[in-house]
């Protein structure tokens, strides 16, 4: 996935196989004409691409994982990685992803709820 995000283009990293990320998929496309979609069960997230949305939202890459995730649950719960090892199992398993994450220039939001990417775009409007 390129780096580049265009500061017009919405882009939407989801997972097309749960609730949330069906409807925050619907809610972008009745908000943006044109939308990056990035759905974690067809592609592979980029640590780089991984970091620059952890700048954008303040967070860290533990506080992004579904720590209910049966995965997380068996194989990571109890664990202690330092920032890169939690990065890399963020990459290597995004479908552990806790929520959509919505991008849109230099502004991020976690989408959890689904609909809090209304936030998103109505700063984007009021800075036009």
């Amino acid at each position: 996935m390129s780096t580049t995000l265009n500061s017009k283009e919405l882009t939407l990293v989801y997972d097309s196989t749960t609730n949330e990320g069906r409807k925050a998929l619907a809610y972008a496309t009745s908000l943006a004409s044109k939308v990056n979609k990035q759905d974690v069960s067809e592609v592979s997230l980029s640590t780089t691409f991984v970091r620059q949305v952890l700048k954008q939202l303040n967070l860290r890459p533990k506080d992004l994982l579904n720590r209910a995730h049966p995965y997380y649950q068996e194989h990571l719960r109890g664990r202690d990685l330092d920032v890169e090892g939690w990065l890399q199992v963020l990459t290597h398993n995004p479908n552990l992803l806790k929520a959509p994450i919505a991008l849109q220039g230099d502004r991020a939001v976690l989408c959890e709820p689904a609909s809090l990417i209304y936030t998103l775009t109505e700063a984007q409007r009021k800075a036009v």
